[in-house]
C-alpha cells in the first residue's frame, strides 16, 4: 500500500493507491474521490455489539467501509469532516488514540475501545480510548496540525483537548491544573499528565476551545 498526505496540515488528505487485492478500512463519510476499479462494503465491524460499542463509547461510526481495489489498482482519497492534519502509523503492536481520531486503516487492524479507568471521569475527551492494534498502516486525523513529543522515562503534561494518540509503554493521569479559582477563571482546565516511555502525538487546536470560541459569535434566536 503506497499513499501521499497532502495539503498539510490544515486541509490534509491521504491519497492511497491500492493494488489488486488490497483493501482499505475507512471511517464513514470519509472518502473524497475513489477510481472505478474499487469497490466499497458497508458493514458493521466486529459485528453489532461491536460496532456499538465503538459508535457510542468510541466516538466513531456504526459502520466501516471497506474499499477493495478488485477490478485493477486504484485510488482513494480520504479526509476527515474537520479541517486539520493526517498522521500515518506503521502499527505493528497498540496504538492508543482520543476518541474520533480514527480515519482509515489496512482491513488487518483491529479497532476497539479501551475502559481508561475512573481518572478519565471528568476528561473531556470521555472514558474511552480507541485501542488499535495489528500489523499495517493506520490513519488518524486531528484538528489543527499534529506533532509528536519523544518521552524516555519522563513526565510531561498536556491539555486534555490537544492529545491525539500514544504508543505503548505511556500511561497518564488527568487531573486539574492549580486550585479551582484556577480551574474556573484561568481557561485551563483538566491536563494529562503522561508517564513511562514512548511516543505522544499533540494536536495544535482544540476542537472544544474552537467552540468556546465561535458560540458567541452565532445569530441568537428570538
Amino acid at each position: 500500500m503506497k499513499y501521499e498526505i497532502i495539503h498539510r496540515p490544515s486541509f490534509s488528505l491521504v491519497e492511497v493507491e491500492l493494488g489488486r487485492g488490497e483493501s482499505l478500512q475507512a471511517e464513514a463519510g470519509a472518502m473524497v474521490h475513489m477510481s472505478p476499479t474499487i469497490r466499497l462494503e458497508t458493514k458493521a465491524k466486529g459485528g453489532v455489539f461491536g460496532a456499538l460499542k465503538r459508535s457510542m463509547l468510541g466516538g466513531e461510526s456504526f459502520f466501516i467501509n471497506t474499499f477493495r481495489a478488485e477490478d485493477g489498482p486504484g485510488t482513494i482519497g480520504l479526509a476527515p469532516s474537520y479541517p486539520g492534519d493526517i498522521e500515518a502509523f506503521e502499527l505493528d503492536g497498540t496504538l492508543y488514540a482520543q476518541s474520533g481520531a480514527f480515519l482509515a486503516s489496512s482491513e488487518g487492524i483491529n479497532i476497539d475501545t479501551k475502559w481508561g479507568g475512573a481518572k478519565t471521569f471528568f476528561g473531556r475527551e470521555g472514558l474511552f480510548l480507541l485501542k488499535m492494534s495489528g500489523r499495517g498502516t493506520v490513519f488518524l486525523s486531528s484538528f489543527g496540525a499534529i506533532y509528536k513529543k519523544e518521552l524516555h522515562n519522563e513526565r510531561f503534561i498536556i491539555d486534555t483537548g490537544h492529545m491525539v494518540a500514544f504508543t505503548e509503554g505511556l500511561d497518564f493521569n488527568v487531573k486539574r491544573v492549580g486550585g479551582l479559582k484556577s480551574t474556573l477563571f484561568s481557561g485551563e482546565g483538566l491536563v494529562a499528565e503522561f508517564y513511562g516511555t514512548g511516543t505522544l502525538y499533540i494536536q495544535t487546536r482544540s476542537l472544544d476551545s474552537f467552540i468556546g470560541w465561535i458560540l458567541p459569535h452565532l445569530p441568537q434566536k428570538g
